[in-house]
C-alpha cells in the first residue's frame, strides 16, 4: 500500500511540477479543478517539513510529524542519543484507527498532528474535538471518555441545568470526610458514608450549592463551594432538514446564552467544617462578576483566592479570602476605560502563600508582567517593560525566581508578530533570548526545562526544527531542515510581506501578497482580501505552512488557489485586532464595524501606487464567522472600495451570537454599539455583489443571523446570492465537508462578479472521477 502510494505521489510530482501557464480569458473547468486540487497536490511536494514538537513526561524523548513522499510521518527522538525511528507502525495504526472509526483510514495521512505519550506504550490525540488512544502494543485503538466532564457550561457563563451535576463525593486531604450535595446543600460525612452533616439548609433550586465547586482546604478543617443563582437558560433551535440517519426532519436545541442574558451569579460559601459554621463571604469586592475562576487553596490552608472578571469586561481581580474570617481583599486590580482580555490573563501565585503574584498587564499601553504584592495589592516590580508584547508565559520557577515567556515585536525593523522565546528573573533583570533566527518560532521545553525544540519557520523560509540547550540556547543539533525544491519547480511563490502606514500615518500595518502561478506583471489583476478581524488574535500568516484551513479562513494554499483563477490575494492585520499595543488593540472597543478598513483601504492604495498590476478599482472581499461579518460590513459601510463578498457564517447582528466573544469587545449592557454593526440593521446600504455561505447547524454562530441579514436584503430589496448546506457546521466545507464544492461556489463567484468572466455550465458535465 505505502510503495504504491510513493509510486502515485511520484506520478504527481511529475504532472504538477510542469509551468502553469497564464490564463488566457475565462477560466475553465479544468483552470478550477487545479485550484481546487491544489491542497492536496502539493502537500507531496514537500520533505522533512516538521510540526511542533511533544516531549514524553520523562523528558527521554519527544515526537514530532514531517512531511514525507506521499504525506506525513511521525518521527520519534531519543533525548540523549539523537536516534531517530518511527513513532509507530503507521500502516497498523491506520487500520486499528479505521476499524474504531468504521472508516478508512489512509498511513500517510493520519486525521491527527500531534499526539501526546501516553502510560506505557500508549499514545493520545484529539480527532476533531474527541478524545482519542492507541496502544501500540496491540494497536488498539478507541475514544476516551474525558474524566469528570461535569455539568456543560453555555460559552463558560450558564450552567446547563437539563444536565445533572457531578455530584461524585469530595474526598477530603486527611481521607477522613467526604463533601457532596443533598437537595441543593452542601453535606459532609465520614468517608464510610456515616454520620452525614447538612453544613447548609438555605439551598433551593433557584440558589443552590454547586458540588463541582467543592473545595477542602489542604488541612482538611475547612471547604469551600460556590452558591448559584442560575442564569437564563436560552435555547438555540435548529432544523435538519434532511438529516442523514432519517428521512424526517429533526429539531435539536443547544443552550446558547447572547450578549445581555442573566449570567450564573456566583458567590463563594465557606464553611468550618470541624466547627460546623458557615463564614459568609462578602461580595463587596466582587459585585455583579460576569465569570468567576475556580477557587485555589493556598498551601498553608489560611486563604484561598479566585479570580473575577466584572461583568462588561472593564475590572479583573485576584481576591483572596481569610480562612478563619471570611474576610476578602483585593491582591490584585485591573481596571481599564475599554476592556480587560480574559481570555489572554496570567496569574501566578508564587510560591502558593499569596503573598507575591506575577500578573500580565496592558497598564502601560503595551502587555507585560508584573510582580504584585499579593498582601498590599500594589506593583512591586515591573518584569518586562517596553514597545514590544509579552505574548505568553510557559513556565515560572519560584525557586529560582525565573520565568520563561514568549513575546513579539522586540526586534526593531522586524515582523512585530514573529515570536520569540526568553527567560528573565522576577526584577526584571538577566533577560536571555533562547531563539535569534529571523523567523517566528514554537519552542517545546523538555520538563525539567533543561533543553528545547524549536521550531522556526517564515512564509518564504521552510520550518528549520532544532534542539537547543535552555541554559544558553546553545545549538545541540538540528532535527529538521525543510526542503521546497519540488514545490518551488511546481510554481510554488512564496507571499510577499508589504507593509503600509495606517490611518494615523505612523503605525505600520502588515499584509501579505499572494500572487497567480502564471503571474504577468504587465496585466492588471483584481484584488481579492481574505479578512478576519476579530479582537481576539492576529491572522496574517506568519510561519511556512502554505497548506490547509483554519478558522479564520483560507490559509495560503486557499489565496493560491484563487490566485490562479487571475487574482491576487491579500490578507491584513488592520487595528483593533490583537499582539499589539493596547493603543492599537483598542480601535475594535464598542466598533466592530471598524474592521481595521481606514488601515486596510490604505494599505490597498499603498500597494497600487507601487504596483500596476494591483487593479484597486475591482476589490473583493471574503472571510468567515467574524470574517464574513466584516466581509457583509465591507460591502455596506465601504461600498466605493469593495465590490463585492463572500460572507461564510458570519455572526453579522452581534446581538444574536454568543454572549462570551461579543460582550468582550462591545461590553454590558448591550447599547448602540451592537446596532452600529448590525448587518441586519444596515443591509439597506448593500450596493455590491454578495453570497453568504452557511452551515444548517451551525453551534458556533446561530445561523438565524445569516437568514436575518437574507430577509433585510429582501425587504430592502437587494438581490445577493445565498447558499445553506445542509448538515454542515461552523466550518461550512472550509476545512470538513463538500470543500470542493463549497470552494468552488466562491471561486465561480469572484470570476463572474469580479473578474467580470463567464464560468463553466457546472450542470452540463460531471467532474471527472
Amino acid at each position: 500500500m505505502i510503495l504504491s502510494k510513493l509510486l502515485a505521489g511520484a506520478a504527481l510530482a511529475a504532472l504538477v511540477t510542469l509551468p502553469v501557464p497564464a490564463l488566457a480569458g475565462a477560466p475553465d473547468r479544468a483552470a478550477f479543478e487545479r485550484s481546487i486540487d491544489l491542497r492536496e497536490d502539493w502537500i507531496t511536494l514537500t520533505r522533512d517539513v516538521a510540526g511542533e514538537a511533544s516531549w514524553s513526561e520523562d523528558g527521554s524523548r519527544f515526537a514530532y510529524r514531517k512531511t514525507v513522499e506521499g504525506g506525513f510521518a511521525f518521527v520519534t527522538v531519543d533525548a540523549q542519543t539523537l536516534a531517530k525511528t518511527p513513532s509507530f507502525d503507521a500502516v497498523r495504526l491506520a487500520a486499528a484507527l479505521g476499524q474504531a472509526m468504521g472508516s478508512k483510514v489512509d498511513p500517510l495521512r493520519l486525521p491527527f498532528e500531534s499526539f501526546a505519550f501516553g502510560e506505557g506504550a500508549t499514545i493520545r490525540f484529539a480527532i476533531g474535538y474527541e478524545p482519542w488512544q492507541c496502544d501500540l502494543a496491540t494497536y488498539r485503538c478507541g475514544k476516551q471518555e474525558a474524566e469528570d466532564r461535569g455539568r456543560p457550561r453555555g460559552f463558560g457563563v450558564v450552567r446547563d441545568l437539563s444536565v445533572p451535576a457531578d455530584n461524585h463525593p469530595r474526598r477530603s486531604p486527611d481521607g477522613r470526610y467526604e463533601a457532596l450535595v443533598v437537595d441543593d446543600n452542601v453535606v459532609v460525612r465520614s468517608a464510610d458514608g456515616s454520620n452525614a452533616v447538612a453544613l447548609s439548609t438555605d439551598g433551593t433550586p433557584g440558589d443552590f450549592y454547586d458540588p463541582e465547586t467543592i473545595r477542602w482546604s489542604p488541612d482538611s478543617r475547612r471547604l469551600v463551594a460556590y452558591r448559584v443563582r442560575p442564569g437564563y437558560q436560552r435555547q438555540v433551535t435548529r432544523v435538519a432538514a434532511a438529516p442523514p440517519d432519517s428521512l424526517q426532519p429533526q429539531v435539536r436545541t443547544q443552550l446558547y446564552p447572547k450578549p445581555g442574558d442573566a449570567v450564573d451569579q456566583e458567590r463563594p460559601v465557606l464553611f468550618d467544617v470541624a466547627a460546623r459554621r458557615r463564614i459568609e463571604v462578602a461580595d463587596t469586592l466582587f459585585p455583579n462578576p460576569y465569570q468567576l475562576s475556580d477557587v485555589e487553596w493556598r498551601k498553608d490552608g489560611r486563604s484561598f483566592a479566585f479570580e473575577y472578571l466584572r461583568r462588561g469586561h472593564q475590572q479583573a481581580r485576584v481576591i483572596s479570602v481569610d480562612a478563619e474570617t471570611g474576610a476578602a481583599h483585593a491582591a490584585v486590580t485591573e481596571d481599564t476605560k475599554t476592556f480587560f482580555y480574559w481570555d489572554r490573563r496570567f496569574s501566578h501565585d508564587v510560591g502558593g502563600l499569596g503573598r507575591e503574584i506575577l500578573w500580565t498587564s496592558e497598564r502601560d499601553g503595551w502587555n507585560h508582567l508584573y510582580l504584585i504584592d499579593g498582601r498590599t495589592g500594589r506593583v512591586k516590580n515591573q518584569v518586562t517593560r517596553g514597545n514590544w508584547v509579552m505574548r505568553g508565559v510557559v513556565k515560572v520557577d519560584d525557586a529560582k525566581r525565573q520565568i520563561w515567556f514568549a513575546a513579539s515585536g522586540m526586534h526593531p525593523g522586524k515582523d512585530p508578530y514573529y515570536k520569540h522565546y526568553f527567560r528573565v528573573d522576577f526584577d526584571g533583570r538577566n533577560l536571555v533570548a533562547l531563539t535569534t533566527a529571523d523567523a517566528t518560532h514554537e519552542v517545546r521545553f523538555s520538563p525539567d526545562m533543561t533543553r528545547y525544540v524549536d521550531t522556526y519557520s517564515r512564509v518564504d523560509l521552510p520550518t528549520v526544527s532544532e534542539l537547543h540547550d535552555a541554559r544558553d540556547g546553545r545549538l545541540m543539533a538540528t532535527l529538521e531542515r525543510g526542503d521546497i525544491s519540488r514545490l518551488l519547480a511546481a510554481g510554488f511563490r512564496p507571499p510577499e510581506p508589504f507593509v503600509a502606514k495606517g490611518r494615523d500615518g505612523k503605525t505600520d500595518i502588515w499584509g501579505l501578497v499572494v500572487r497567480p502561478r502564471g503571474y504577468d506583471p504587465a496585466k492588471r489583476y483584481p484584488v481579492i482580501e481574505n479578512i478576519y478581524a476579530g479582537p481576539h488574535d492576529s491572522f496574517v500568516p506568519k510561519a511556512f505552512w502554505p497548506f490547509g484551513y483554519h478558522s479564520g479562513g483560507d490559509k495560503v494554499i486557499g489565496m493560491q488557489a484563487l490566485a490562479d483563477l487571475g487574482f491576487i490575494v491579500v490578507q491584513i492585520d488592520g487595528m483593533g485586532t490583537a499582539n499589539r499595543s493596547k493603543a492599537f488593540h483598542d480601535v475594535a472597543w464598542k466598533n466592530l464595524a471598524d474592521s481595521g478598513f481606514p488601515d486596510r483601504i490604505l494599505w490597498h492604495k499603498a500597494l497600487a501606487a507601487k504596483d500596476p498590476s494591483y487593479d484597486i478599482s475591482r476589490v473583493g472581499i471574503y472571510g468567515a464567522s467574524a470574517g464574513g461579518q466584516s466581509t457583509l460590513n465591507a460591502l455596506l459601510f465601504h461600498p466605493d472600495f469593495y465590490k463585492a463578498g463572500v460572507a461564510y457564517a458570519g455572526c453579522y447582528d452581534n446581538r444574536m451570537d454568543k454572549i462570551s466573544w461579543n460582550e468582550q469587545w462591545l461590553g454590558w449592557p448591550v447599547d448602540e454599539s451592537y446596532a452600529a454593526a448590525s448587518g441586519v440593521d444596515h443591509a439597506g446600504k448593500l450596493q455590491g455583489e454578495l453570497l453568504m455561505i452557511v452551515g444548517e447547524q451551525d453551534s458556533n454562530v446561530d445561523p438565524a443571523s445569516t437568514m436575518q441579514v437574507a430577509d433585510a436584503l429582501i425587504r430592502a430589496g437587494k438581490d445577493f446570492e445565498l447558499l445553506v448546506v445542509p448538515n454542515e457546521e461552523h466550518s461550512v466545507g472550509r476545512s470538513t465537508g463538500p470543500i470542493d464544492y463549497v470552494q468552488r461556489r466562491q471561486f465561480d463567484f469572484f470570476v463572474r462578479k469580479l473578474a467580470g468572466e463567464k464560468t463553466p455550465n457546472w450542470n452540463a458535465t460531471s467532474r471527472a472521477e
